[in-house]
């Protein structure tokens, strides 16, 4: 099982889509390490500088609706991965990026719209969040306290995420 949790990265607009989180002219790349550099570079949110501190050292996602939109592609969670980012929070994702993420054993977790919007107000501070699979609890912590959160998980997401992924999960049990 992979490692969740850490430092937060807020990224506040819905419908970030796959070109935005890996451009299509990086998917030529054979190697998910050759993706790192260019995660979120064409992203355009203001504020926001992909080859930042604040990027380089997230390994968490806190987002709006629709996240993973656009191309059905592997290479958006995989640049999310090679990244170290393993967890998205979102109020939905596209279907097929959503499914991706637990094929790659990373969480892609959603929450209802007002939640992710009380997590917004903490966005100017310094987040880090702690994932408790077992107790299906997040926790937020900042200069300004801690906030916990429930979040549920289909059984076989749950599986695939405990086992790092849809390869491993089938070594285990085919």
């Amino acid at each position: 099982m992979k490692t969740f949790g850490g430092k937060v990265l807020f990224l506040d607009r819905s419908d970030i889509n796959t070109d935005e989180i890996i451009p299509a002219k990086y998917l030529t790349e054979v190697k998910k390490e050759a993706l790192g550099p260019h995660l979120l570079e064409d992203l355009q949110l203001d504020g926001f500088d992909p080859a930042g501190e604040a990027t380089r050292q997230a390994s968490v996602i806190i987002t709006r609706a629709n996240f993973g939109c656009g191309s059905s592609r592997e290479h958006a969670p995989w640049a999310l991965e090679v990244n170290g980012i393993t967890l998205v929070i979102a109020n939905n994702y596209a279907r097929i990026f959503r499914q991706n993420m637990f094929n790659c054993g990373m969480l892609a977790i959603e929450m209802a719209a007002e939640k992710i919007d009380n997590l917004f107000t903490m966005a100017h501070e310094d987040v880090t969040c702690d994932v408790d699979i077992d107790k299906k609890a997040l926790t937020f912590t900042s200069a300004a306290g801690e906030k916990t959160i429930p979040f549920t998980i289909a059984p076989f997401d749950e599986a695939l995420v405990r086992a790092g992924g849809w390869v491993e999960y089938a070594d285990k049990h085919l």
